[in-house]
């Protein structure tokens, strides 16, 4: 030995960290086993040298001689590189140490299927039980490690990581096979019987793709089937036997530690499913009742194990079903959703550790193969790979994707695969995550050749991960200019037909009008057809995305088209992702929006701006509604531009709600103001030449309350006052502006309806009252829901000291000092008739957003009668807001807070659905859709995830019936809730 100085440094030279308990271990093994210290050098090409010294010191320990001949004959630096790569396979060498003679064996090439079978079965014999076990674990194991130091040595280890992947599912199904031998042997039923008794064991997901890691789960799938007069019964009765054995053979506990789990949750019905099935069975299960990812899974099947005749002839019958299933309805959907889910389940703190399921990990890689695959596999069968990089070649030959990026993505999948491989060889434990820990990450690179440092492993590993979760927008989305370019990108060959197949399957209806849409936005040379060509293949991603990627795409086609060469929106496109991402977010979810879009497309500029798209001051919209009135003379014209104006807020409040951006409460305030702002400049237009009469103008309803949505009409009384009480043209003037606010608030486009329902006498009351006429009328003929409706009163334009006026009269008529008990069964009299009467015919009750059980009309007449009976006692319920006289309500224990939590559950859904159905539609409607489209895309607008139509309407369902149990025992007085009729 060297002195310690220049051992020190020798061993930190050789990649010790561990300085002092390495040389001093050396020198220990030196005197021990004399043959060690030759082997220093050996440790400079191990990944983890103070490991490899560590377990070579056990090893030693168990077995002297056997080390000793191994170093002897040449096989010592071997055996450090394989120790100082795989704590688990040293384990295995310290419990059985003559296995190390399997390192006498250098590899080539890794062993083919029939040599793996044949020497697992030869390990195995004609044992059971346990010792059939052990042989077959240990035989599994000796070939491991000789895998391993092949995979260890390679010069390249991206090269050999696919042979080495295939060698992994070879050995795992030899496994099986010896394993179920084993069983039939076991299981308690006449041997004959279990001889006539054919099982094929299925391989799913990696087994079956023949692309395996050191350590994962196997996915089986089992059919079985009766030969020579057996049952199908009886057979699959004895395969199930025969399974449950085969998986205790290589997993149950035993003198030698279990291999793998074996898997078969990807079997019809899952784990709620049978076992084992014939094959008709599973054939049924999937004419019928099988999902879209569940095809997806089939696409790796393959016969692993057991009958091979049997096998194949499963793996024929299910083709037609894989490669037809691209053009099933959703069939996109329902795999993203499952993908979700399985994201969904990884915990926080390991998102961005997973090589697996994060980000840019392999599943990105395989999820878009996969899809690439089951679109063109429809028509072309040369696609129809199982292996993810036999499959990524295949669609490069054929034109599917760029050669250049096939070649990039090749290279960054064995990347990642071999990280994972690494990373489960260093303890054969099943992870997917990459260490954090400094020194960890210092082996790993040593491991894997893909760094000096820990910090250049990771950096590399950072520079894969952004490059593939680009991988969809570049693989799947951006050949698809190539289909409608002059220019073809590199050799891709994408026809339009294959490009109508991809954007069919990923939920385009009219997929060739889209490509003629593209084609228009794509072609030239203008800047703009430059800058859409770089980044439309994203945005047909985020179209796919929406829930109509037909109209998101035509609403850009026209939005790019008015705005032609505009600087600044070409800027926003090419500099401001998330811009375009919320264009298109909006333009796909909401035909509300896109056609106001086409009429003011400069308010795409708000996307940039999370504050452009919230609502803006009462007080800022009331000044510019005014100085619009001052600047023109002409009341048409102005009118035109109070017009616009409302539009564009309008707009503003709606690209704000459907990006998440602005709560229900907010929206509808938003509205108020907006409506008010309009209402003002009307008015003030329209009493231009009414003289020198007061006026004035009161909201009422969800305006009054300002719970104003999309759509909503806009309730109101006009009240007016002359300076001369004998004036009889003041009726007459007051009419005037009525109707020239009515003519001027006029709008096709976004209409405003001044709805005067709620006055006096209702539609046979005039339009304008003076106040002494609301005074009288008030004191003399006011019936009680005339009060009620008063309740939401609140003065919202025109003169201050009239509106003050009106609203000291309608504070004495709103909350009075006690209601009669003949006033309250009124109340709910008139409840009775608007639910029998006003509910429109064929209507389905627990469907109408308004009137229907439990929803907006429930809650309201329930809150305003709380109102009328203790709003004088209880200065909390004199609010027109509903929320707030709820809230109030609660508070003064005039019910509970679990009641009224319920009424506010209700009462937000049903108000969020209305809003919801006009942007998704751009139609108003009450009633909450049935038809599954429109009703998803509602579901969307209301921030659901893809696929929630139905959890939507179950929600919704669910909020009223507990809204309207409340309602009925707070409001009639029932102690039971009547069933729901209709």
């Amino acid at each position: 030995m060297p002195r310690p100085a220049a051992a020190l440094s020798e061993l930190a030279r050789l990649g010790f960290s561990r300085l002092g308990e390495a040389r001093d271990r050396l020198a220990e093994l030196a005197v021990s086993t004399p043959a060690v210290e030759a082997l220093l050098p050996s440790f400079a090409a191990c990944p983890d040298p103070d490991a490899a010294l560590l377990h070579l010191d056990r090893l030693i320990d168990r077995d002297r001689p056997t080390v000793e001949s191994l170093l002897a004959d040449g096989f010592g630096p071997r055996l450090v590189v394989v120790l100082g790569a795989s704590s688990g396979l040293a384990d295995f060498l310290v419990r059985r140490p003559a296995e190390s003679e399997a390192l006498r064996t250098s590899l080539t090439q890794p062993p083919s299927e029939a040599e793996y079978v044949a020497d697992l079965q030869e390990a195995v014999g004609d044992r059971v039980g346990d010792e059939a076990r052990v042989a077959l674990r240990v035989r599994y194991r000796r070939n491991l490690l000789q895998l391993a130091s092949y995979d260890l040595d390679a010069p390249d280890p991206l090269a050999v990581m696919p042979l080495v992947a295939t060698a992994l599912a070879d050995l795992a199904g030899a496994a099986l096979e010896a394993a179920l031998g084993i069983a039939r042997r076991e299981v308690a039923f006449p041997a004959e019987d279990v001889e006539r008794t054919r099982l094929a064991i299925i391989g799913m997901g990696k087994a079956g793709a023949r692309e395996l890691n050191y350590l994962s789960d196997v996915d089986v799938v089992y059919v079985a089937q009766g030969a020579d007069g057996l049952e199908n019964g009886r057979a699959v009765e004895i395969a199930t036997r025969l399974a449950v054995h085969t998986v205790r053979a290589v997993s149950e506990l035993s003198l030698e530690t279990e291999l793998w789990e074996v898997d078969a949750n990807l079997r019809p019905e899952g784990q709620a499913g049978a076992l084992v099935r014939t094959l008709e069975s599973h054939i049924a299960y999937y004419e019928r009742w099988a999902k879209g990812w569940e095809f997806q899974a089939l696409l790796k099947a393959r016969p692993l194990a057991g009958d091979r005749e049997l096998g194949d002839r499963y793996v024929e019958r299910i083709a037609p079903f894989v490669w037809a299933a691209a053009s099933r309805e959703n069939f996109v959907e329902s795999v993203q959703r499952m993908r979700e889910r399985v994201t969904d389940l990884i915990p926080a703190d390991e998102v961005d550790r997973q090589l697996k399921l994060g980000p840019g990990g392999l599943r990105d890689i395989e999820f878009t193969i996969q899809l690439l695959q089951l679109v063109h596999g429809q028509a072309d069968e040369n696609v129809r790979q199982r292996a993810t990089l036999d499959a990524l070649g295949a669609l490069a030959r054929r034109g599917y994707v760029g050669r250049a990026e096939a070649a990039e993505f090749d290279r960054d999948y064995r990347l990642l695969r071999l990280l994972e491989h690494r990373i489960q060889l260093s303890k054969l434990r099943r992870t997917h995550l990459m260490p954090v820990d400094e020194g960890e990450l210092r082996v790993l690179a040593r491991s894997t050749r893909l760094g000096a440092t820990a910090g250049d492993l990771v950096s590399t590993w950072h520079d894969v991960r952004r490059r593939v979760r680009t991988l969809h927008e570049r693989l799947f989305y951006r050949p698809l200019l190539s289909a409608v370019a002059a220019r073809p990108e590199e050799e891709l060959g994408l026809s339009s037909d294959q490009a109508a197949a991809r954007l069919a399957v990923i939920g385009f209806v009219d997929p060739r009008g889209a490509l003629g849409h593209i084609a228009a936005l794509t072609a030239g040379v203008s800047r703009r057809a430059s800058i859409q060509r770089h980044l439309l293949p994203a945005m047909l991603q985020w179209f796919a995305d929406g829930t109509d990627p037909d109209l998101g795409l035509l609403a850009f086609r026209r939005l790019s088209d008015g705005l032609g060469e505009s600087y600044w929106f070409l800027r926003m496109l090419r500099d401001s992702s998330g811009a375009a991402h919320r264009l298109t977010t909006v333009l796909s979810n909401s035909r509300f929006v896109a056609d106001l879009l086409d009429r003011i497309p400069e308010a795409a500029a708000w996307f940039e701006n999370d504050h452009e798209l919230r609502p803006r001051a009462l007080g800022t919209l009331l000044a510019e509604a005014e100085a619009t009135v001052a600047r023109h003379s002409g009341v048409d014209a102005a009118a035109a531009v109070l017009r616009q104006s409302r539009r564009r807020e309008i707009l503003r409040l709606a690209m704000g709600g459907i990006l998440g951006l602005l709560s229900i409460d907010e929206l509808a305030r938003g509205l108020s103001a907006v409506t008010t702002a309009a209402i003002s400049g009307a008015l003030a237009l329209a009493r231009r030449d009414a003289g020198d009469l007061e006026f004035a103008v009161i909201a009422m309803g969800r305006y009054g309350g300002e719970e104003l949505g999309f759509g909503s009409d806009a309730d109101v009384l006009f009240v007016y006052r002359a300076a001369d009480d004998h004036d009889g043209s003041a009726h007459r003037r007051a009419l005037a502006v009525v109707s020239e606010m009515n003519r001027l608030t006029s709008d096709a486009l976004v209409p405003l309806d001044l709805d005067t329902g709620l006055r006096p006498e209702g539609k046979n009351g005039t339009v304008a009252r003076s106040l002494s006429s609301y005074r009288a009328y008030y004191a003399r003929w006011s019936l009680t829901w005339e009060a009620q409706s008063l309740l939401r009163a609140r003065a919202v334009a025109g003169d201050d000291e009239l509106a003050s006026d009106f609203m000291a009269l309608a504070d004495d008529v709103r909350y009075p000092t006690a209601i009669s008990e003949q006033e309250v069964r009124e109340v709910k009299r008139i409840k009775a008739r608007v639910e029998a009467e006003r509910l429109p015919k064929g209507a389905e009750p627990s469907r109408h957003l308004k009137l229907g059980r439990g929803s907006l009309s429930d809650v309201e007449w329930y809150v305003q009668l709380l109102q009328l009976q203790h709003a004088h006692e209880v200065p909390g319920l004199r609010t027109p807001s509903t929320l707030d006289a709820l809230a109030a309500a609660a508070e003064a224990g005039l019910l509970t807070d679990d009641d009224a939590q319920k009424l506010h559950d209700a009462w937000t859904i049903a108000s969020r659905a209305r809003s919801a159905v006009v942007l998704w539609t751009s139609r108003t409607s009450d009633v909450l859709p049935t038809d599954r489209r429109l009703l998803e895309g509602v579901a969307r607008l209301m921030e659901y995830p893809p696929g929630s139509a139905t959890r939507l309407e179950e929600d919704y369902l669910a909020a009223t019936r507990r809204s309207r149990a409340v309602f009925e025992r707070g409001f009639y007085g029932l102690d039971e809730t009547p069933e729901p009729t209709g």
